[in-house]
């Protein structure tokens, strides 16, 4: 009887929280409504992976072939090529992207002047803003044979004669790598600036009266502070190894440096939407997600090994 009243006054108090939060609550739930509609719902489609769908029979309806397309998807031809390639691809843009991000965040952090720093931050951010098509037809027309790039090398006396960037699968992984990280190193500080406002300013006055220099401060302080944020972005930027930029592939892509450019997404739109083996391009796509998530898990537990603190 008493569990009967207990149960009831808890009941009671959950919904008049609920009715207290009615404000809150009408903001939260249409997301919440949409989230269910675009990410949950849509997930009962994973299944025509192991069915061999197609759009003219519903889902339910196709035949259940199994692990068939993951097997086909390891042993076609083009298997190691976008592996390598994305994986190649993925791990440079983390290599150098990660650390430029922190990098420039603690030299934005250590400008005094409040309208530069404000400047510098809004430069940096800009070309995140900016999509790829546009941005793809700024550097097509940059790396071109009469380009800015090959006018200036050849101006400067450095080459005799115009460098094929684009046409030269040799240079394709650089020239992604670098253009992405040029396009989202600016975004890529806001989390970092955000924690270092949080630092109490009592440590680096401390640190300066015991004659710690700049680079001391940052490299004792600064950086030690927001460890749990680095973790945290490390960890999913290690998740997204797997996710090479679609846009950026097929703006930048050309037949000639195909062998070096394709990647996993690129891929996977080419099997599915222009070909429309949408079964097959589920089976991949799936085990990308499967990938990515074994890659955060490993992630995950690597740095809470070395920091013994869990960054989630």
């Amino acid at each position: 009887m008493e569990l009967d009243v207990v149960s009831k006054q808890k009941k009671r108090s959950f919904f008049q929280k609920i009715k207290a939060q009615s404000f809150y609550q009408a903001m939260v739930w249409p997301g919440i409504l949409l989230m269910i509609i675009f990410n949950f719902i849509p997930l009962y489609g994973i299944i025509i992976a192991f069915k061999d769908y197609s759009v003219l029979d519903s889902i339910a309806n196709a035949e259940w072939v199994g692990t068939q397309y993951f097997q086909e998807f390891f042993s076609d031809s083009m298997f190691w090529k976008v592996m390598s390639n994305t994986l190649g691809i993925s791990f440079f843009k983390l290599l150098i992207g990660f650390p430029a991000a922190i990098l420039l965040a603690v030299l934005i952090n250590e400008i005094v002047h409040v309208r530069l720093k404000k400047v510098v931050q809004t430069v940096s951010y800009l070309p995140h803003f900016l999509s790829w098509v546009i941005l793809g037809g700024m550097f097509i027309t940059w790396l071109s044979d009469t380009g800015l790039v090959n006018n200036m090398l050849l101006g400067f006396g450095l080459i005799d004669q115009p460098i094929r960037f684009l046409t030269d699968p040799d240079k394709y992984w650089a020239i992604a790598v670098l253009s992405d990280i040029w396009k989202e190193v600016g975004w890529n500080t806001i989390l970092y600036i955000a924690a270092m406002t949080g630092i109490n300013p009592a440590l680096y006055e401390a640190a300066r009266m015991d004659g710690a220099s700049k680079f001391q401060q940052i490299t004792q302080i600064t950086i030690p502070s927001i460890r749990h944020i680095i973790a945290l972005t490390f960890v999913l930027s290690v998740g997204g190894l797997l996710g090479s930029n679609l846009d950026q592939t097929l703006v930048l892509q050309n037949p000639v440096n195909y062998q070096s450019s394709e990647v996993i997404n690129s891929f996977v739109y080419k099997m599915g939407i222009q070909q429309g083996d949408f079964s097959y391009a589920t089976a991949v796509g799936l085990f990308v997600s499967v990938v990515s998530l074994i890659l955060v898990v490993g992630s995950h537990l690597l740095t809470k090994k070395i920091s013994d603190e869990s960054v989630f």
